[in-house]
């Protein structure tokens, strides 16, 4: 387990800490759709954020970066995996016009969350996380930020997609 902090207050991070060059673990999540989807559905180089709500100021910022920056990147996915139901997920999206990031619910099964460490005992939200992962699913960046309600290291996350194979 790691720490993390939500507006200065200490919570509890539950499941696997990923390390650069760990082999990134299998999920279960759902789709827009109520679709379960898991790693073997997607390929090439991935970008898997984590965010505690697409309703809140930091995590809709972040998405919506996100969803300008990654088209640029040809072969690169990104997907945003939040404890959303999927229909608020989806209404977000649309709302936002985000077509470029891929939305995903760690509501029903919490597998993602703890998969990837991401998961906040406290909250039961996940932690805002980033991790980059190459076509042979090995995992090249991983950022955990210490306090959730700050935003992620874009141009890191996006520098090691761009370096992915």
């Amino acid at each position: 387990m790691a720490n993390v902090k939500f507006n200065g207050e200490g919570m509890t991070l539950v499941g696997k800490i990923l390390n650069v060059g760990d082999s990134f673990s299998d999920f279960t999540v759902t789709t827009n759709d109520l679709k379960d989807f898991t790693l073997s559905d997607t390929k090439g180089v991935r970008i898997f954020l984590t965010v505690p709500s697409l309703d809140t100021p930091v995590c809709n910022m972040e998405v919506k970066k996100f969803n300008e920056e990654v088209a640029k990147l040809n072969g690169v996915t990104c997907y945003t995996i939040s404890m959303d139901l999927p229909f608020a997920q989806s209404r977000w999206c649309g709302n936002e016009g985000i077509k470029n990031v891929i939305t995903l619910s760690d509501y029903k099964y919490r597998s993602f969350g703890e998969a990837t460490g991401s998961y906040v005992k406290e909250l039961g939200l996940l932690a805002r996380n980033s991790f980059v992962v190459d076509s042979q699913g090995k995992v090249t960046f991983v950022e955990y930020l210490e306090e959730i309600t700050n935003e992620p290291s874009y141009d890191k996350v996006l520098e090691a997609a761009k370096a992915a194979k």
